[in-house]
């Protein structure tokens, strides 16, 4: 026996050699979105090592299927709209997710206002989760879909603030900044002013500036390593909820927000 080479029979190195091919496939899009950033052709080779035909019809089948996108003119790569939708029906789907909802409900029952759960997506405010206040009048807020302009709401701009400071303006670049209300903020060195206020004081607030008649105010959800990866937030009308009274919530959102940025990795 001594000397002899143990080989596979011919399916099974086939299908060792398929599996392969797709776990390298899918280092592609980890490369994307760990980058958190537009990533060009060579910076994706350096990064998963793959021939450059290969890693050229992998871009090209991602692309196809909405997972990736190319940036206008095509020199790099971005997430596409099919992997953002993927990552957020997984964030709601996971066990997790009933975990954090349980807490959003426990805070809006001790405070009797309307809380919810919002992460940055592709420059928009997408709620992962929401949990209405029994009050008869409701502020109707999309969950998922195109999102909210963060430059106007509370959970938005706290997020935008605790980005990478070459991100920030880059998405404030691109932002058109509409006006919503007499109170959105629309000057851009205004808005910047005011990410860094919000970066000093750890609270963002929306004082009517989205929707007349409604506050809210948002706290960072940190990850174990301290990054802050997602807003909670509540939310009221002002006739029962003025924004100095949301403020006084801030001690209890930022609990919330402990007990929740423990269900991240």
């Amino acid at each position: 026996m001594a000397g002899r080479v143990l080989s596979l029979p011919v399916e099974t190195a086939e299908i060792a050699s398929e599996t392969s091919s797709t776990l390298k496939a899918f280092g592609v899009l980890e490369v994307l979105v760990r980058a958190g950033r537009a990533v060009t052709l060579s910076e994706l080779m350096q990064a998963t090592e793959l021939p450059k035909p290969t890693l050229h019809r992998t871009l090209a089948l991602f692309e196809e299927a909405g997972f990736l996108a190319r940036e206008p003119g095509g020199r790099a790569y971005i997430i596409g709209e099919r992997l953002s939708r993927f990552a957020l029906d997984v964030l709601r789907s996971d066990g997790a997710a009933a975990e954090r909802r349980t807490i959003l409900r426990r805070v809006v029952s001790e405070i009797s206002e309307t809380c919810n759960l919002a992460v940055l997506k592709k420059g928009a405010l997408i709620y992962l989760d929401r949990i209405e206040a029994p009050w008869p009048l409701r502020l109707h807020v999309p969950e998922g879909g195109g999102g909210l302009p963060p430059h106007s709401c509370a959970s938005g701009k706290l997020l935008l603030a605790h980005l990478a400071a070459p991100e920030r303006a880059r998405l404030l670049g691109l932002m058109p900044l509409e006006r919503f209300t007499e109170r959105t903020i629309t000057d851009r060195a205004v808005l910047e002013s005011e990410l860094d206020r919000i970066v000093s004081v750890g609270y963002a607030v929306d004082n009517e500036e989205y929707v007349l008649g409604v506050a809210c105010v948002a706290v960072p959800v940190r990850n174990r390593h301290g990054d802050v990866i997602a807003a909670i937030a509540v939310q009221g009308a002002t006739a029962r909820l003025p924004l100095m009274r949301a403020i006084e919530f801030i001690p209890r959102l930022q609990a919330a927000a402990s007990e929740i940025g423990a269900t991240f990795g």
